[in-house]
Order: structure tokens, then sequence, then C-alpha cells
């Protein structure tokens, strides 16, 4: 809950420079599998990685608290050690020399892996009025850049906390998964006076259905298996823009490894904000 509030609440200044909708309708949408292709947060680690902003050993301690993490479960304890242990990397970074790096790295690494499909879609919601809105786990910062360069109404993301622009390590409310993004597009439609029965919403997580449940036009996008099913039986579109079933297998197999090795890393070093696996998204 806490999650959705302070990200709708964040959106709000961006909310209120705009141009007042045409339409009582938006549409919103994940990130990470759904608008970009992989994980943002790990596309982001590998950046900051190349630049020298942690070290190897720093990985192989997060890696071991992520594995432990993994095979404890989802409890309130173990979420709150993940966290903790997580957001040790971002403390003490001033946001300046941290968003100057942003801004590098979506350049070299992630521009060119927005799906086109994905990115007409949204096009067509602005070309007929609404707005779009980004809705994501990943850091608020980067999910801003990537609405920024789309040309799209704005970003709801995960948020940390910073003191005297620096990175205090703690979270403002918690990570934007699950439930807290369908609590965030429901403030942000409140807030906007969006009729969510008029909305859409884009997700590949299964995570995500607190958020397609929502909204009147719940569309799966390059879905995981659970979500393709839930969205057959449900009757929703189902799009999916990757090349071949065995190399979409190829790449879920992949992002679980590194997940494994870099989730915890890539949630520390991860801009306002921490992503426990690619599928937090």
């Amino acid at each position: 809950m806490l999650a959705g509030e302070a990200s709708a609440a964040a959106a709000e200044l961006e909310a209120a420079l705009q141009t007042p909708p045409v339409t009582h309708a938006a549409a919103f949408f994940d990130v990470d599998n759904t608008m970009v292709q992989g994980a943002s947060v790990y596309h982001l680690a590998r950046g900051l990685y190349r630049r020298k902003f942690f070290s190897t050993a720093e990985i192989a301690r997060k890696a071991v608290d992520q594995l432990r993490f993994r095979l404890q479960g989802e409890t309130p304890e173990s979420v709150a050690n993940a966290r903790s242990s997580a957001l040790s990397f971002i403390a003490g970074h001033r946001v300046s020399e941290v968003q100057i790096l942003v801004e590098e790295i979506f350049d070299e690494l992630m521009a060119d892996r927005i799906w086109p499909g994905t990115k007409a879609l949204a096009q067509q919601h602005l070309d007929a009025g609404e707005r779009v809105w980004l809705v994501t786990a990943a850091p608020v910062e980067v999910a801003r850049l990537l609405a920024r360069r789309l040309g799209l109404t704005g970003a709801l993301g995960t948020i940390a906390e910073t003191r005297d622009g620096v990175y205090t390590g703690a979270l403002v409310g918690d990570i934007l998964h699950g439930p807290a993004k369908a609590e965030a597009v429901r403030a942000l439609a409140s807030h906007e006076g969006l009729e969510l029965a008029s909305c859409a919403a884009y997700s590949d997580s299964v995570n995500d259905l607190p958020m397609l449940e929502l909204v009147g036009n719940p569309v799966a996008v390059n879905p995981d298996n659970k979500l393709r099913r839930h969205a057959q039986v449900a009757g929703w579109r189902v799009l999916d823009y990757r090349v071949g079933r065995r190399a979409a297998r190829r790449a879920l197999l992949t992002a679980g490894a590194l997940g494994v090795t870099l989730g915890a890393v890539s949630a520390a070093v991860a801009i306002r904000g921490c992503v426990r696996s690619r599928r937090v998204s």
C-alpha cells in the first residue's frame, strides 16, 4: 500500500505539468519484458559494474544473500533482510552522480532493447488522446527516463530515500510490485479522474494480475506461462513479440540464472528502488 501511495504521490507533480487528458482513459505499461527486453535493473547493474561502481567481492556477498532469500521463500522476515542487505550499495552515493550514470547506461545498454511492438501500442494510446504511464518495480529514475525518451506521460516506480542529495539506503514505502502496482494505478486514476473500466494495462508477468484485473482492457504481452494460461481462460488479448518460442525459453532460463547472482545486486544499485528478480517487474 505504501509503495503505491509513494509512487502515485511522486507522479502528481509530473501529472500537474501535463496537458489535461482528452478522454477519461489511460494505458499502464509494465517495463521489464513488456516494454524493454530483459530486466532493466540487470542492464543497469551491468553498466554500473563496468564503471566500477561496486566490486566483484560485493557481488558475491549479495549473491549469497539473494540465494538465501530464494531458498527461505517470501516471508516478512526474509523480505526485510534481503531488502536491508540489497540497499547497502546506494547508501552514500550522490543522486546527481548516479543520475548521470543512468543516462549513460540507458543509451549504452537499454535504448536498443525497447520492443517495437509495445512502443507502437503506447503510441496508439497517445494518438487517441490518452495518457500513457509506465508502472514498474524498477527504479523510478529509469522508468522516468524511458517515459521521456518515448514521449509518454510519466512513470511510477520504486522510490528510495534521499537526504541532502545523497541516497540513505532506505526505501520510501516498499517495492512497487504485485498488489502495490494496482494501488498505485488506483490512486493515480483517482487523482486524474480516470475511469478504470475504460483504461488498458499491459504486462508479461502473472505477478501483475492485480493491475491487469483492475482495468477494463487487460493485455498480456510476451507473457510467462501462468499469465498466458490466465489470459486465455479470461479471454484477454495475448501479444508476443519474441522471435520463436525456443528463443523465448532460452531467454527465460538465462534470466533465471542471472537472477541468482545479480538479483540482489541489481536491486541494490537500482536508483531509488530495488527489484528481487526479473519477474518482480
